[in-house]
């Protein structure tokens, strides 16, 4: 025990063992649902359920404990939530792309990701980046989220005069979805740990009892990684047409990292005097060496995430606490017949109430320049309308320059926003 103290560091952190374990257990309840919320998402681009839930849990489980054992930072990585919404919906359903060339296209972006991540271009990048479309891109991933889930619970349908229309509210899925999102706002509200893995649960059970949806047991053997271990097509990846979706993936996956590290980054005591961020190097590059791993086990972008703040403020200061969560992870691998059992309706609504948190990154636009709002708003509305992140982010970055030089606010642009646009423009332009 002494060791491991020793190891982490955490009496100089203000912390101790039993701390640090307990706060590891509050950043697993509260984003587990990805174990079996991503496998559910995944399986609709025609991947094997069983093997993406241990493709789920093994990214998970390493890159945590990359960013435990090696960064020392008391933050947990799973595959993302809108990446692989983006995997399954955006790049193989829609550009009807296969899922070995989607895995390959996130497999590039984790690896320039880890290019970008041992030079100075990470910090230019980020600073380059206007605040608006950081915030309009975040929201719109929110809002693409909110569609999907809204369309597995049912509430949503297509309708041929209006493109979308009304589902029906009185089936038993929908009435059942309506009351696992009520569940989990209602138990966040009164910071309950795993809001959002109980009331799936609680869906799920209700679900078997009435004959709604098949329970196949809670245990059983480790489902083989065969069908998607390995699988990436890395050389099919590399084409003009897929160019736009490594950036997507890099994108996003990029700046959500970035955003969250410096969210938990003050809480977690990790800034200086001088507000420098203590070894956001190392994050940042277990983050990426995540992706990179995930796309080879079989898995969209893995990815920082913000739900570690469950554990940080239980008081989680070392990366004890993300060896915790990726040991929690790992004991999971034993559970696929509960993960395959629980029915589609249960976890959409996990998909809204995530999209509805990532909606509040508009309340920081500058609503007082239109210059600024219109293009944010633009790409968050385009992402669910066109059912893609990347034609968010694309046109985004296009109408930010265009009204930017059109208004003359020259002052506005930098070379990386002008390269994106230009990217984006070619991109449409040339039909790729």
């Amino acid at each position: 025990m002494e060791a491991i103290a020793r190891y982490f560091d955490i009496e100089a952190k203000g912390s101790s063992i039993r701390t640090e374990i307990l706060a590891g257990l509050a950043t697993f309840l509260t984003m587990a649902y990805i174990i079996v919320v991503n496998p559910s998402i995944l399986s609709k681009a025609g991947m094997d359920f069983g093997s993406v839930f241990v493709a789920t849990i093994l990214a998970a489980a390493v890159g945590t404990l990359i960013m435990g054992l090696w960064a020392k930072w008391p933050v947990a990585m799973a595959p993302g939530m809108g990446l692989n919404a983006f995997f399954a919906f955006g790049v193989v359903l829609g550009m009807k792309q296969t899922w070995e060339v989607a895995l390959g296209a996130v497999f590039l972006a984790g690896i320039i990701f880890f290019i970008l991540s041992l030079t100075g271009l990470r910090q230019w990048i980020i600073n380059s980046i206007p605040r608006s479309l950081k915030f309009g891109i975040g929201a719109g991933i929110g809002f693409f989220l909110a569609i999907i889930g809204l369309k597995n619970a049912g509430v949503v349908v297509d309708h041929p005069a209006t493109l979308v229309g009304l589902g029906d509210l009185s089936s038993a899925p929908v009435l059942l979805a309506g009351l696992g999102f009520a569940g989990m706002v209602a138990l966040d509200r009164m910071k309950v740990p795993g809001a959002i893995v109980i009331s799936i649960l609680v869906v799920s059970i209700i679900a078997w009892i009435f004959g709604i949806a098949g329970f196949s047991g809670f245990v059983g053997p480790v489902p083989s990684m065969a069908p998607t271990f390995l699988q990436l097509d890395i050389a099919g990846a590399m084409s003009l047409a897929l160019l736009g979706v490594v950036f997507a993936f890099l994108f996003v996956d990029f700046f959500d990292t970035a955003g969250t590290l410096t969210s938990v980054a003050n809480v977690a005591g990790k800034v200086d005097a001088d507000g420098n961020i203590e070894g956001i190097g190392r994050a940042v590059i277990s983050d990426s060496v995540a992706t990179v791993a995930g796309s080879v086990f079989g898995t969209s972008n893995t990815t920082s995430y913000i739900e570690s703040g469950a554990g940080i403020k239980e008081g989680g200061r070392t990366g004890l606490t993300a060896v915790t969560t990726a040991v929690l992870f790992l004991l999971c691998l034993g559970f696929a017949p509960l993960a395959q059992s629980i029915p589609g309706f249960a976890t959409a609504p996990a998909l809204v109430f995530v999209a509805a948190y990532f909606a509040r990154n508009l309340k920081d636009l500058d609503w007082d320049d239109v210059s600024e709002y219109a293009p944010a708003v633009l790409a968050a509305v385009l992402m669910p309308l066109t059912f893609s992140i990347a034609n968010g982010i694309a046109i985004g970055f296009v109408s930010y320059a265009v009204i930017k030089l059109l208004s003359g606010r020259f002052a506005d642009l930098n070379p990386a926003i002008l390269l994106v646009a230009v990217l984006g423009a070619a991109h449409y332009a040339f039909g790729a």
